[in-house]
């Protein structure tokens, strides 16, 4: 069953915004994407840089990039298989949005997994993402 991307009933996004990240949306794909900015690599490489990413969840998450027309599946006819993944020119006009979140998570990383506190609750978080003691 193919996902809802868009909230207009013609399938049209609603903006420009909307329509660059429904096409990077799955969990995996910004993620995917960066990794083959290094260049080809073949599905047990993209495994082993992403480790947390199940076989099946990979599958279609390089299924759904290569549909939008992402990134580039080649098959060798030889025993075993040899698949390789490469970004298409569409996929590199995303390179430089792909390095501006790597920039912005570089910066704010941080901030990952830490719950930022409320005011009264004791303590806050400084610009680092390191807990400090709220003064009264």
């Amino acid at each position: 069953m193919a996902k809802v991307r868009f909230a207009r009933f013609d399938g049209s996004p609603g903006c420009p915004v909307e329509a660059a990240i429904g096409l990077i949306d799955g969990k995996w794909k910004s993620v995917i994407l960066f990794h083959l900015l290094a260049g080809t690599l073949r599905f047990g490489e993209i495994r082993r840089h992403i480790v947390k990413v199940t076989p099946r969840m990979l599958t279609n998450q390089l299924r759904e990039l290569e549909e939008d027309g992402l990134i580039e599946r080649k098959v060798y006819a030889q025993v075993p298989p040899k698949v390789e993944y490469s970004l298409s020119p569409l996929g590199r006009s995303m390179e430089p949005v792909l390095l501006a979140l790597k920039t912005w998570g570089d910066a704010h990383i941080g901030l990952y997994g830490k719950p930022i506190q409320k005011p009264g609750q004791g303590a806050a978080l400084d610009p680092q993402g390191d807990s400090v003691p709220l003064t009264s």
